[in-house]
């Protein structure tokens, strides 16, 4: 085999106390695929920082092609052929700009394409790199007009302009339609064929089967499994999380039959021309709405929580007519949402003085846990403390910065923050999104503990990840329920 693109030489970084990589040596060749697996703090972040030019290694080397590889930034690791699509795209994006100017940022803000160019070749350009990634859009509309999977592909093709040697994927298909996904998968094929390097970050092992020629294990910083295909992925998850998987089950339905139903929707209708229907979510039990991007899940979440209105139709709350004017409301009554996008809808900027493990669980819950003029500052850490130790968040102590923790770790802050007072509807927006096998197990765990007091909606794109914790699942799609079974058997019928 050739000289590899890149190769990582005993990188050893730390923060503070915390030994993030340990002597981690990693190589990847000209049109290989590596899936770079490894559970919530295990690296996988502050390795893709480190070759995209974020943050530099303490101790060790890197080296890319014949030369030394150290960029001082991310600009600079672009131009010297290494390019990464990170897997939040907020900060990567002007959403009050054009499709096209945010197509073309990197040149106008870099020194290659000013802004005076005239607007035809500039238009031209963005055609060509939305062309390459499927974009089908009026490019002269803000980027803020595109979903959150639109404009996820004018990263990916922004990326593709630098014409890299190195393309670095961080949970690319986290928010992409099974069929944006696809194409995605047909992109990466493409550039395998061109001799691009892929080093691929993804906790679906949809993605790792299809796309991936090696995987590499990353588990306290350091590879500890590699295999190249055909891939063993139980093997690998074991290797990833350090025991052995789970065993698919079955969950016992535990709602009361002929009980009046936690949730009763009929005749609902999310748009103006989507079908109406129905549905009924028991006490106790664990219901998932599963369906692609676009089909309207999130919609169905925010309608029941206050954020949006139906159309028609009503909502029965443990028999009550349930009409919600916003969030207040909904918390009030004890109608929890935690959002599809945590950062968006849920969590703080590390700008934020309350924006800890201890403040952002107990934001919600102020004005009732506030004694006089003073903070429940007892209170918030004993709740933390709880929920660090029911969700297994990795973490120092309940005044760590969640922005400082790994995803999946922020995720658990977020879900840990709805089980911080009980709940009588519990709805939960692509919980596992960004999660690893070992966290998504931990999750599903502490949901079943407290489920017998509460019904709770999940709401996923992936049927697998809806069988690890739900009683029945729905199956959603433009807008309205196509069809619902118990897990065991929709599992089946998929496989």
């Amino acid at each position: 085999m050739s000289a590899p693109i890149l190769t990582a030489h005993s990188i050893t970084k730390r923060f503070g106390a915390t030994l993030a990589l340990s002597r981690l040596n990693f190589s990847i060749h000209a049109g290989e695929v590596v899936a770079l697996m490894g559970a919530n703090g295990a690296g996988k972040s502050t390795f893709v920082r480190i070759l995209s030019g974020v943050n530099s290694q303490d101790e060790g080397g890197l080296t890319l092609g014949e030369h030394a590889y150290a960029p001082g930034s991310p600009q600079a690791a672009k131009r010297l052929g290494v390019a990464t699509v990170h897997q939040s795209i907020a900060d990567a994006v002007v959403p009050a700009l054009s499709i096209a100017d945010n197509l073309l940022l990197d040149e106008l803000c870099g020194g290659g394409a000013r802004w005076w160019t005239p607007r035809a070749s500039r238009y031209t350009r963005a055609a060509a790199l939305a062309a390459r990634v499927g974009l089908e859009a009026d490019l002269t509309a803000p980027l803020g007009s595109l979903s959150l999977a639109g404009q996820q592909r004018v990263v990916i093709a922004r990326a593709l302009a630098s014409r890299p040697r190195l393309l670095i994927l961080d949970e690319p298909t986290a928010s992409l339609s099974t069929s944006e996904a696809a194409r995605l998968h047909a992109l990466v094929d493409d550039l395998r064929a061109e001799g691009v390097a892929v080093l691929l970050v993804s906790h679906r092992l949809g993605d790792l089967r299809r796309l991936a020629s090696r995987v590499a294990v990353l588990r306290d910083g350091r590879i500890v499994s590699e295999q190249s295909a055909p891939i063993d992925f139980d093997a690998a998850l074991e290797a990833m999380i350090g025991r052995a998987l789970p065993q698919a089950r079955v969950l016992p339905r535990t709602g009361e039959a002929g009980a009046e139903p936690a949730l009763r929707l009929r005749g609902l209708r999310l748009t103006a021309h989507g079908d109406a229907f129905d549905l009924d979510v028991q006490q106790g039990e664990i219901v998932a709405v599963v369906g692609p991007v676009g089909a309207g899940k999130s919609r169905l979440a925010q309608v029941i929580f206050g954020t949006l209105r139906a159309t028609a139709g009503e909502m029965r709350l443990y028999g009550s007519a349930w009409a919600p004017r916003s969030p207040t409301d909904a918390i009030r009554a004890g109608v929890f949402l935690a959002g599809e996008d945590r950062w968006r809808t849920s969590l703080f900027p590390d700008t934020v003085a309350f924006a800890s493990i201890a403040g952002t669980i107990s934001f919600p819950f102020l004005s009732r846990w506030q004694r006089g003029v003073g903070l429940p500052r007892d209170r918030e850490a004993a709740q933390a403390q709880d929920a660090i130790e029911t969700f297994g968040i990795r973490c120092s102590g309940p005044d760590d910065r969640v922005a400082r923790l790994s995803g999946g770790n922020q995720q658990k802050v977020l879900l840990a923050r709805w089980h911080a007072e009980p709940a009588r509807l519990l709805l939960l927006d692509e919980p596992f999104q960004g999660v690893d096998a070992g966290a998504r197990a931990d999750i599903a765990a502490a949901l079943r503990e407290r489920a017998a007091t509460r019904a709770t909606l999940v709401f996923v794109s992936d049927l697998e990840e809806a069988h690890e914790v739900a009683d029945r699942i729905v199956l959603f799609d433009r807008g309205t329920v196509e069809r619902v079974a118990v897990a065991e058997s929709l599992l089946s019928a998929h496989s």
